[in-house]
């Protein structure tokens, strides 16, 4: 039995009835020891340790003071409490009553000339019970080694106390901030080769028959932060049968080297291997029914294998069985994130909660209400009128360039991309949280402290290289017209088109032409509007017959093609038939010449030969728009053809280009980036890809002309935007979110040259 004065102990000595003096962890871990679980040795410093060091260096008036003055609906407020507590915490020094025992237990745990290798994790006094789990609320420092090492991460465990979704979470479960206590397991480190997670029942269907693992290579801590997804091994508690095994692909794990950890490629021999035996698998299942046997409660194990052994470092009671059943319920839950539900390919910052509904057609848009969040195999320009309405989008298939990311980020909205399973794992009303910065989802309302931040400069600084915005929602201008941007350099019309419902063509065959024009009116001169006087770059429809054919009457002009991307689109489509160009052109006359809106230009996308140019040239011409200082005319370089001769499409007469590096890397590649198996070599750093780029925008300059990029990579890849600004390219057009990133990383490029 712990006692008040005891200030470290082993954690053979301490059980369930010690929880106060050693939290839920310790514990937990004491209980499993005593049990004969495969549990690493170590010991735990008390939460009479920690009163003691906040006693002794009184900081519990200066704490109060700070705490006294938060207001907990602002998030900056709770940072800026958090961050003088924790500075308070480590400039403290630790009474010497608590680091001779600390020192004298851990060499015990090594040997005469040996420091042990140590992890030290959190355990706080209300931590791990079946009400509250304190999962991931403070930090777990890995491969420790010397006394001095020890003790200042024993200080910084302190410290995570109070970072600001611990300080958020304990207010939101009604517990007293200032007066939870922490006690520190200090473990022998296990280097683990495979590690991961193990529930005792299925944590999503609350299904008791099976056993659910997940595993990694490397050490856990990116398991549970998201960074790779794991395999996933489903096990049937009676027979032990293997009921579901899926096998991710993982490119990097976390390893010991040397002193540090680093992040590390997995051998290409290993990345689609299973990650555990199947013997393993089952003997880590028994191990975790024994563990809940023990408890008489489902568990939520974390577990590592080193040099053939299996061993225990954590289990925690599941906090989720039976939630969501009131507001209440839902409001104590707001930021317990346990683990994700579901891991995929960040796509959009941000964090969006609300009840699923699934989509596997455009043709059922209609259901998604405000708030809803929208699950669908992929997108395409047909969901964006759900996609608006949705607080976050998550597709099974993608990438971060896919139609879904882009749109997302543009919209300001959460999403996740090429989650697999994802239709298969939620239902039509769970209530799921997105995060679209991690690309975790979690079961439940999960209300954490704002993670999307951004960098909003003081003053509005300029650079040479101009900063424009990609746009497709008139609704978001005016916002983002506000920021400091230099104008449109991407204004999709497929969004408004897919909006109106109806396929164009239709409208022209019943006589509508007039309701096409006048919603495309609407939606470009609001933008138009915004952003007065500074350029907006409108790009003329880029219609793929997949993404129109399920507008009303487009299976009547839309023919199926095996590869829509290759198809009838861009240029080749004005000149087939040129009617709904024209009804475009109508329109920019209507906004330049009668709304005196002479900030649009024109940009046209997809053309494949300089023909091709010179033909639609003659289309704009007829319609009676010429080029001039107040009328730019631009062309998408977004074929090998363009940048293979871009100095003929220049000497064709265009005034500028604008990159398209989404469209020009697969087509250099040969990757299609929405294809999960290929996608991860999807990449515009690529030697060919730069080649390609640095080709086009040194003839741009060469000429005298524009260039610009409007594809996802500058967005992304900041080291690529000191190339672009090094070959001489006048201007970057990225997503909303990226603006003042982008416009600081350009202003330091500038200023080094």
């Amino acid at each position: 039995m712990v006692k008040s004065t005891d200030y470290v102990v082993w954690l053979s000595e301490v059980d369930k009835e010690d929880t106060l003096h050693v939290g839920g962890k310790g514990a937990n871990l004491g209980e499993m020891i005593k049990a004969k679980f495969p549990v690493p040795p170590g010991f735990v410093v008390t939460s009479n340790a920690y009163y003691k060091f906040i006693e002794d260096n009184k900081l519990d008036i200066k704490m109060k003071h700070l705490m006294g003055s938060v207001n907990y609906d602002d998030s900056k407020s709770i940072e800026k409490a958090s961050i003088a507590i924790k500075k308070l915490i480590l400039t403290s020094p630790v009474p010497k009553e608590i680091v001779k025992p600390i020192f004298d237990y851990y060499k015990k745990m090594g040997s005469f000339f040996k420091e042990p290798l140590v992890a030290i994790r959190s355990s706080a006094t209300a931590e791990d019970s079946k009400d509250a789990s304190f999962a991931g609320q403070q930090e777990t420092y890995l491969n420790v080694k010397g006394e001095s090492a020890v003790i200042e991460k024993i200080r910084e465990a302190w410290a995570s106390l109070f970072e600001t979704r611990a300080v958020f979470y304990r207010h939101e479960s009604k517990m007293d901030v200032l007066k939870a206590g922490i006690a520190l397991v200090v473990q022998k480190m296990i280097e683990s080769e495979t590690s991961g997670v193990m529930f005792t029942i299925d944590p999503v269907t609350n299904d008791k028959s099976k056993v659910i693992i997940e595993a990694i290579y490397g050490l856990g801590e990116y398991i549970v932060q998201g960074k790779v997804n794991p395999d996933h091994y489903e096990v049937d508690k009676k027979t032990h049968h293997i009921t579901n095994s899926r096998i991710a692909i993982q490119d990097v794990m976390l390893k010991k080297i040397g002193r540090e950890n680093r992040e590390v490629k997995v051998p290409g021999r290993w990345k689609k291997k299973q990650r555990l035996q199947n013997n393993s698998i089952i003997e880590l299942a028994k191990i975790g029914q024994e563990i809940e046997k023990h408890y008489y409660f489902p568990q939520d194990i974390e577990w590592a294998k080193e040099k053939g052994k299996m061993y225990i470092v954590q289990t925690r009671p599941i906090t989720t069985i039976g939630q969501i059943k009131s507001k209440a319920e839902e409001k104590d839950q707001s930021s317990k994130l346990g683990h994700p539900i579901l891991i995929g390919d960040p796509a959009s910052p941000g964090i969006g909660v609300g009840p699923v509904k699934i989509l596997t057609s455009p043709k059922d848009i209609h259901k998604v209400l405000q708030g809803d969040i929208l699950v669908a195999p992929y997108t395409n320009p047909d969901y964006v009128p759900a996609m608006k309405k949705a607080a976050a989008i998550v597709t099974e298939r993608g990438g971060r360039t896919s139609h879904a990311a882009i749109v997302s980020r543009e919209f300001g909205i959460p999403a996740v991309v090429g989650v697999p399973n994802a239709i298969k794992t939620v239902k039509d009303g769970d209530v799921i949280s997105v995060n679209g910065k991690t690309g975790e989802i979690y079961k439940g309302s999960v209300l954490t402290q704002e993670i999307n931040s951004k960098v909003h400069p003081q003053i509005m600084i300029k650079t040479q290289t101009k900063v424009y915005v990609n746009l497709a929602e008139p609704e978001l201008a005016q916002k983002i017209a506000a920021q400091n941007v230099d104008g449109v350099g991407l204004l999709r019309a497929e969004f408004m088109i897919a909006e109106i419902g109806t396929h164009p063509r239709m409208l022209i065959a019943e006589k509508k032409e007039k309701i096409f024009i006048e919603k495309l009116t609407e939606g470009i001169s609001t933008i138009c509007k915004a952003f007065y006087p500074r350029p907006v770059l409108y790009r003329a429809t880029d219609f793929k017959t997949n993404e129109y054919r399920n507008l009303k009457g487009g299976i009547h002009y839309e023919p199926i093609e095996p590869n829509p991307m290759l198809g009838f689109r861009g240029a080749y489509r004005y000149i087939n038939d040129s009617r709904v160009f024209e009804l475009e052109l109508e329109t920019i006359k209507i906004i330049r010449n009668k709304m005196g809106l002479n900030n649009l230009n024109l940009m046209i996308p997809f053309v494949r030969t300089v023909k091709e140019l010179e033909k639609v040239k003659k289309l704009i011409s007829a319609a009676d728009l010429k080029r001039s200082t107040h009328f730019k005319l631009f062309m998408m370089v977004e074929i090998p053809s363009n940048v293979i001769l871009i100095d003929d499409f220049i000497e064709a007469g265009i005034d500028g280009v604008s990159i398209g590096s989404n469209d020009l890397t697969m087509l250099i590649l040969g990757i299609d980036r929405d294809n999960q198996t290929v996608a991860e070599e999807f990449d515009e750093r690529n030697e060919a890809v730069m080649w390609a780029l640095e080709k086009v925008i040194r003839a741009c300059k060469k000429h005298n002309i524009s260039s610009s990029i409007c594809g996802q990579a500058p967005s992304t890849y900041p080291e690529l935007v000191e190339k672009l600004v090094d070959w001489g390219i006048t201007s970057v057009s990225v997503s909303p979110d990226a603006i003042d990133t982008t416009r600081n990383n350009i202003y330091k490029i500038e200023k080094k040259h």
